[in-house]
């Protein structure tokens, strides 16, 4: 930004020769050969484990290769967000959120603590004060605050919360909150590691912008298909230990490797063809005692018959294990307020009237905390609702993966834990396992060591097997490369599946649902189209409340019957500018305004309850011990906060009513 070097603008940033890397016996990377010039936008991808997070390492310097070398550029600025989040100083012991973000443009920050005290100090109108002003001025210092701000509420932190410190962030927070940093602090090379895992989509359009709008150099690692689109103009591969390189953006990639596969199976089949006339030659040659043309034979099979292709997919179709299409109407939902009843009733959002019907697929889409999960944890059974009806058809056999999930899988190896649900032939197991990406030796490897992207397609290839005739997925992208998401989506499409996902990976969303139910204000109400119809109709005004109160007129409700109804969107990601939701108060009398009044602030004590109970459970070593427990523990925390917050907003709005 301000300092960038002339060096850096002129030649390769980062140059990686020869580059190789172990990890105890394990070869990760080796022979890496590529460089990083000014501005350039790569997009990192290839199968979990392959090595994108240690490249990305290696080329920050935070871990040193066993072989070859990597330079940097004089004068280089480099950033990296790691794709977990750390505890760090920098941010934690800044005085607020907007503070914290502030301090990455350190420079920025120093030339205006420098102008200030020259003014201080009377030497306003001297030379020195006039060139510190023209490269404070060049930088858009002014504009400085405004960009942190925007930042902030982009990656899902509303205006109120600037001044929040980061000690009480959690993990993801915390996230959000280095990556505001570092789009402020603008280095040399930016690098990101999985940026979009704690974005919902809103803060992810947001980040795209930014990094379209910044002239530095990028190289991130994503499984977000759309992201990668959006974002970069070359990819490199990270596969079999080596780098290959590719231009063009995700979708320019995709069509180039598919070519290359193709290729690839066609020397395989020709190479099978090979191999096969070998070892009939062998055969022929023994039987005739001819042992130097047999062995002749021999040493050319052994040439040519490594495995092979690997990514090569299984084409065997294993039918859902006794699963029936199920009813014509799967669910019907009237009236019911979907939330939490236990330890206090904290209502999330209400749903009109919704219907399931046999054969749609059906995306969740909304703001994180807006209630997502919570209804379709709710459609599963495993939440009750507040109210109202959530009728789930005679015949429907619900198979649910849920977001946060639990170390279950039974079975030694990946063939075993398979095979321990769904009894099936090994010879049936494998090819539908094939499917998932477990080829070959892989089905025998240890459930106990596998990744957690690897657990995730082991439980999704299990789930395709039982005897389901409505899946459930929540996020099932979660941990999942660039291959397995189209694994899935391909799985996804075959036959006349019923399906509710829940999901950020917008590519999935647009090309497997057939419709959309959308979760926000407090209301989930059905659009009839796919993800990008949905998008183009909220640009032009479209929205979920306008939506469910044409609904209500179309049904006869009248609102003034719903007092009861939440009206709660996500805190992190609610626009500033927004205005109330809950009331609709107009048109009302003064003692029904009262009686509404009332009724939120029953309301009001329920939230601030529950949420002084799950505070309490942050603290809890059994809490904080567990993944499973505290991401569980967070997420209800994110849904009670906007709840409440929403709230307030409603209570003080109508006080003024009130007042008037």
């Amino acid at each position: 930004m301000l300092f960038r070097s002339q060096r850096c603008a002129s030649m390769s940033l980062v140059s990686l020769s020869g580059v190789r890397r172990e990890i105890g016996a394990r070869i990760i990377l080796d022979e890496v050969q590529v460089s990083i010039a000014a501005g350039e936008r790569i997009g990192l991808v290839g199968p979990n484990g392959a090595g994108k997070t240690t490249l990305l390492k290696m080329v920050a310097g935070r871990e040193t290769p066993d072989a070859g070398a990597v330079r940097h550029a004089g004068g280089l600025r480099i950033d990296l967000l790691a794709q977990e989040s750390t505890q760090d100083p920098a941010l934690l012991g800044a005085p607020s959120l907007f503070e914290a973000v502030r301090g990455g443009a350190a420079a920025l920050v120093a030339l205006s603590e420098q102008l200030r005290e020259m003014e201080l100090a009377g030497a306003a109108g001297s030379s020195e004060y006039a060139e510190v002003r023209q490269h404070f001025d060049a930088a858009d210092g002014y504009g400085l605050d405004d960009r942190v701000a925007d930042a902030l509420r982009g990656l899902g932190f509303p205006t109120e919360r600037h001044i929040e410190s980061p000690t009480r962030l959690s993990g993801g927070e915390q996230t959000r909150l280095a990556l505001a940093r570092l789009v402020i602090s603008d280095p040399d090379l930016l690098m990101l590691d999985e940026p979009t895992n704690h974005l919902d989509i809103s803060a992810i359009e947001w980040l795209e912008g930014a990094l379209r709008a910044r002239k530095g150099a990028l190289l991130v690692a994503s499984h977000d298909r759309t992201f990668l689109d959006a974002v970069i103009e070359r990819v490199w591969e990270v596969r079999d230990h080596r780098v290959t390189r590719f231009r063009g953006a995700y979708s320019d990639y995709a069509r180039q490797r598919e070519a290359v596969d193709e290729g690839a199976e066609r020397d395989a089949a020709a190479r099978t063809k090979e191999i096969a006339r070998e070892k009939e030659l062998i055969q022929t040659y023994r039987s005739h005692r001819k042992y130097a043309k047999m062995h002749e034979h021999e040493r050319r099979l052994a040439a040519i018959e490594p495995p092979l292709a690997q990514r090569r997919a299984a084409t065997m179709r294993i039918a859902t294990m006794g699963a029936s299409r199920g009813p014509a109407e799967l669910v019907r939902v009237r009236h019911a307020v979907v939330g939490y009843r236990e330890p206090q009733r904290v209502p999330i959002a209400e749903v009109r009237s919704l219907l399931l019907s046999r054969g749609e697929r059906i995306g969740i889409v909304g703001m994180n905390g807006a209630g997502k999960t919570t209804l379709l944890k709710s459609v599963a059974g495993i939440i009750p609702t507040l109210g109202g009806s959530l009728d789930v058809s005679a015949g429907v056999v619900p198979g649910y993966l849920a977001q946060v999930r639990a170390a279950g899988l039974k079975g030694a190896t990946v063939l075993d834990a398979l095979r321990a649900v769904v009894p099936v032939e090994p010879a049936q197991a494998r090819a539908h396992l094939a499917r998932f990406l477990f080829r070959g030796d892989e089905v025998t490897r240890e459930v106990a060591v596998l990744s957690g992207g690897e657990r995730s397609r082991l439980e999704l290839a299990i789930l395709g097997l039982l005897p389901a005739n409505l899946l459930l997925l929540d996020e099932p992208t979660n941990h999942l490369d660039v291959d397995a998401c189209e694994s899935l989506e391909r799985f996804l499409l075959e036959g006349e599946r019923t399906l509710l996902l829940v999901s950020h990976d917008r590519r999935m969303l647009e090309r497997i649902c057939t419709g959309l139910w959308v979760v926000d204000a407090g209301r989930v109400v059905r659009f009839d189209g796919g993800y990008a119809a949905w998008r183009k109709a909220v640009a032009a005004g479209w929205s979920a409340a306008e939506e469910d109160r044409a609904l209500g007129i179309r049904l006869g409700d009248h609102e003034e019957a719903k007092v009861d109804s939440p009206r709660t969107t996500s805190v992190a990601n609610r626009p500033a500018t927004r205005k109330p939701a809950a009331t609709h108060a107009r048109g009302l009398s003064k003692e029904q305004v009262r009686r509404r009044r009332a009724a939120i602030e029953g309301d009001l004590d329920l939230h601030r309850q529950r949420k002084a109970v799950l505070e309490g459970s942050l603290a809890d070593p059994a809490v904080l011990s567990s993944y499973t427990a505290l991401a569980g523990v967070s997420a209800e925390l994110a849904d009670v906060t906007a709840a409440l917050e929403l709230a307030e907003e409603a209570w003080l709005a109508l006080e003024g009513e009130i007042a008037q």
